[in-house]
């Protein structure tokens, strides 16, 4: 008994490796024939898919051997393979766009056009057989008929979203703009679920715009049916999406407002938007949305929020001005301490304690009071650690203003220690090592650095690789470090505001290393030291001179963006700023500022916007 059991099995083993050894050769001679029929050798290609087909009658062996046959003019034979698979299967009505295909290679074009019609007319209300007539045309290029195909399938089916987004890939290859986003949006009316599948094929469309024609053309056409079919939201979402991708963030905030008031929302939408406003630095925009929030009033909490964070925003953009404006300063720090007085310290009120802290220490030079505030706040009882540890970040910031370097690390490293691997600790980390930097323990700080390269915070992990390069590209092989050491210690001055004397040692190293790798580096610094106090055309001068001197370093690009916004925002010159981001588009394709500077250029040439 166990003998025969053995010998069943055995003869199974045997019969499985002779069947899968047979699979794998017809597979192999499958794909020779395939590779026969692509390079042209069609006698080859028609000998081996004659036998193949013969042997398994499969789809692809079919349309491989008929391909074969039509390219060789063999039109009698090929006749008598489409009869056989038409009778093999009725219904299929593949095999009835090839009899017609074949009608039109023999020249009777109104003869395979009049069947080509009549597998519409005949065509059932089934998806497998709509999808297997829009197959077959598009094997013959028939691509009007795949179209007519699945509108007709959308007809039989009774549903008018049916094949949306068969039809609207098939419109994109045609480059039938507007029809393809109708398409995704009649997609989007029926089945709004598939929002983000209709966003990834967009954004992969739009991504290939060389020139922003098709960005352009969506946002027409968008805008468009928005005024034609006021009630439809669906438009005002798609609109907010792509005005988001193109970071043109007003006109989103238009859009946001739209759904906001069509909703009856809080304002939360308008939140997140104003939010994402100030992470890409535009703070007309974020000012803009949260006073539509505290001018709803529809939601205390978010009210209260928005208050916050507006007077945080004006802060930033006062910092981004380069403005010297001391009684503007004086003003907001009323502004921050009269809403402190009105929330109290509390663990709502530590993202205003910690504004205002670094107004008074980095900009008005009351470290003193901003130290005390910091201390209130860490003290605030059952304050959330991760608040805590940002008010520790802030105080050890202040501690390295003033010159209390020790103070500092032993915050920095606190917060590290405590949240080790995650953003607080990471920039904790990061901090840590530009202090090492600071006081020239280089070999230290880019350990510490090289380490940070691989955090999940994308914005530490590229100051790290920044800071990390600065030092590895400017230690010499023979580990000579004095001019690295020299911009450290400006870098460090700059910091700590003491301006004029980080400028003369940064002066120093030009004239002393005038040949070192780190002269651009000494260029830039001094230009945004030069943008800080409000001198633009010395700023420029450095600018100009780095794009000059060093135009295949990591900095050109940094340069020549700045200069183009000095002349666009200050130097007034609006020709030249755009000749500059022209060239960033041109000369650096693969800079960070690209999508920016093209914004930028088309503004400034006055491109239509709608």
């Amino acid at each position: 008994m166990k003998l025969k059991v053995f010998l069943l099995f055995a003869i199974t083993i045997l019969l499985s490796a002779v069947s899968t050894d047979k699979l794998f050769a017809q597979q192999t001679e499958e794909q020779l024939g395939a590779q026969y029929y692509n390079d042209r050798q069609l006698d080859k290609a028609l000998a081996t898919f004659e036998i193949l087909f013969s042997r398994n009658p499969s789809q692809f062996n079919y349309m491989y051997y008929v391909n074969t046959l039509f390219e060789l003019k063999e039109f009698d034979k090929a006749e008598k393979i489409i009869k056989k698979q038409q009778k093999s299967n009725p219904d299929d009505p593949r095999y009835k766009v090839d009899m017609g295909y074949l009608n039109i290679m023999q020249g009777d074009i109104a003869k395979g056009r009049k069947m080509y019609e009549n597998c519409l007319k005949d065509l059932q209300p089934d998806k497998m057989q709509v999808y297997n007539l829009t197959n077959a045309f598009a094997n013959r290029r028939e691509t009007d008929y795949m179209i007519r195909t699945y509108l007709r399938g959308r007809e039989l089916l009774k549903d008018p979203s049916a094949f949306a987004f068969e039809l609207a890939y098939t419109y994109e290859s045609l480059g039938s703009t507007e029809l393809m986003i109708n398409e995704y949006m009649t997609m989007l009316s029926t089945n709004p679920q598939q929002m983000s599948m209709v966003q990834n094929r967009l954004q992969a469309w739009l991504s290939d715009d060389v020139d922003n024609s098709k960005n352009d053309t969506y946002r027409n056409i968008l805008l468009k049916k928005s005024q034609q079919n006021p009630d439809e939201i669906l438009y005002n979402e798609m609109l907010l999406w792509h005005s988001i991708q193109q970071k043109d963030f007003p006109f989103a905030l238009v859009q946001a407002k739209a759904l906001d008031r069509r909703y009856g929302e809080t304002g939360q939408r308008v939140f997140d938007l104003a939010s994402l406003c100030v992470s890409n630095e535009d703070f007309d925009a974020a000012i803009d949305g949260y006073k539509y929030i505290i001018k709803k009033n529809a939601s205390k909490d978010l009210v209260m929020r928005s208050r916050i964070e507006l007077i945080n925003t004006e802060f930033m953009q006062y910092k981004s001005s380069f403005s010297q404006d001391k009684n503007k300063l004086l003003l907001m720090k009323l502004e921050y301490t009269q809403l402190l007085d009105e929330l109290g310290k509390n663990t709502f009120s530590i993202p205003l304690i910690l504004n205002l802290a670094h107004l008074q220490a980095f900009y008005l030079g009351e470290t003193d009071e901003a130290t005390e505030l910091l201390l209130q706040a860490i003290a605030i009882p059952n304050v959330p650690l991760p608040d805590q540890a940002s008010c520790k970040l802030e105080l050890a910031d202040i501690y390295l203003f003033s010159g209390e370097q020790w103070e500092a690390t032993l915050l920095y490293s606190q917060v590290e220690k405590s949240f080790k691997n995650e953003p607080l600790g990471h920039e904790a980390k990061f901090r840590n090592a530009r202090l090492s930097f600071y006081i020239g323990e280089f070999d230290w700080a880019r350990g510490q650095l090289d380490i940070l390269k691989a955090a999940t915070s994308k914005l530490i992990a590229n100051d790290a690789l920044e800071l990390s390069l600065l030092i590895s590209d400017n230690i010499e092989e023979d580990s000579i470090t004095t001019p690295l050491s020299m911009y450290a210690k400006a870098d460090l001055l700059e910091f700590r505001n003491l301006d004029n004397d980080a400028l003369a040692v940064l002066d120093s190293v030009i004239t002393l290393y005038p040949m070192h790798s780190i002269v651009d580096n000494a260029l830039f610094k001094k230009a945004e030291i030069s943008l800080k106090n409000g001198k633009y055309d010395l700023a420029a001068t450095y600018y100009s001179e780095i794009i000059e001197k060093y135009p295949t370093d990591l900095l050109a690009d940094d340069a020549m963006f700045n200069l183009a916004g000095l002349y666009e925002n200050h130097l007034n010159d609006k020709t030249k700023a755009m000749q500059l981001y022209e060239k960033i588009l041109t000369q650096y394709p693969g800079s960070l500022y690209v999508v920016d500077a093209r914004k930028h250029f088309r503004a400034l040439r006055n491109d239509p916007v709608n």
